[in-house]
C-alpha cells in the first residue's frame, strides 16, 4: 500500500509539473515547434517539441498527423516559429517559418544547378534582402523598432519575383513557394524578440536524441 501511495503521489507530481510547463509556454508570446520520428522496441512514432526560450514540452504521437496541435495551441496568441511542415499551417496565430530551412534548400539546389543563371539571379535578390536584415539584427538586435524599416524591402522583393516570367523550372518552384509563404517568412520584422530560425526547437530535439542514447533507446 505504501509503495502504491508513493507511486500515485509521484505520478501526480510529475503530471502537475508537466502541465505547469505547458501552461507557462502557452502564456508566453513565442513558441518554437518541431517534430522527429523515432523507433523503439514496440514500434515507431513521433516526438513533438513545443518550446519557449526557457521551457520545453514533449508530446508523443503514433503518427505525424498534427490535428492535436490545433487543440493544444488553440489559446495561444503569440508567434509560432516552425518549419514548413503543413501540419502547423492550421494553427490560428501569427507564424514565422524557419528561414534556415529555406536557406538550406536554396543552397542544396544551387550546388546541384550552378549553371542555372536565372537561379543565381533569384538567389542574389533573396540573399541581398536577407543580408540587409541580418546586418540590422547584428547591430540592433531583434527589435521591431529597427526591423520595421525592412518591410518595404520585403514587399519590393515579393513584387519583383511575382512579376517575373521565369523559364527555369527550379526558379518557378521557388517563386511559387515564396509567394505562397509570403505572409510567414518575415513575420519577425513586426515583433520584438522573434527570431528568424527555429534553433530552440531543434536544440530540444537534439537534447531528446541525446537522452535516448544515454538510456539505451529503451524509448
Amino acid at each position: 500500500m505504501g509503495d502504491c501511495k508513493f507511486s500515485l503521489i509521484s505520478t501526480f507530481a510529475i503530471t502537475s509539473t508537466y502541465n505547469h510547463i505547458l501552461r507557462t509556454i502557452l502564456a508566453g508570446n513565442l513558441i518554437f515547434a518541431d517534430e522527429t520520428q523515432i523507433s523503439y522496441q514496440d514500434g515507431s512514432g513521433y516526438v513533438w517539441v513545443i518550446a519557449s526560450m526557457e521551457e520545453t514540452y514533449y508530446v508523443f504521437t503514433e503518427t505525424r498527423e498534427g490535428e492535436f496541435l490545433i487543440k493544444l495551441l488553440k489559446n495561444f496568441s503569440g508567434v509560432l516559429v516552425s518549419d514548413f511542415y503543413a501540419a502547423y499551417n492550421s494553427i490560428t496565430c501569427p507564424q514565422q517559418k524557419c528561414l534556415i530551412h529555406l536557406i538550406r534548400d536554396l543552397n542544396n539546389d544551387f550546388f546541384k544547378n550552378q549553371l542555372d543563371e536565372e537561379f543565381k539571379t533569384f538567389l542574389q535578390l533573396f540573399t541581398g534582402l536577407l543580408r540587409n536584415i541580418i546586418d540590422t539584427i547584428d547591430k540592433r538586435g531583434l527589435k521591431k523598432r529597427y526591423l520595421n524599416k525592412h518591410r518595404k524591402e520585403t514587399k519590393r522583393f515579393f513584387a519583383e519575383i511575382y512579376r517575373q516570367e521565369y523559364t527555369s523550372e527550379l526558379v518557378k518552384s521557388y517563386q511559387k513557394r515564396l509567394t505562397k509563404n509570403q505572409e510567414v517568412l518575415f513575420t519577425f520584422l513586426e515583433y520584438d524578440g522573434v527570431p528568424w530560425n527555429n534553433n530552440s526547437a531543434e536544440h530540444a530535439i537534439k537534447a531528446f536524441a541525446d537522452f535516448r542514447k544515454r538510456i539505451g533507446y529503451l524509448f
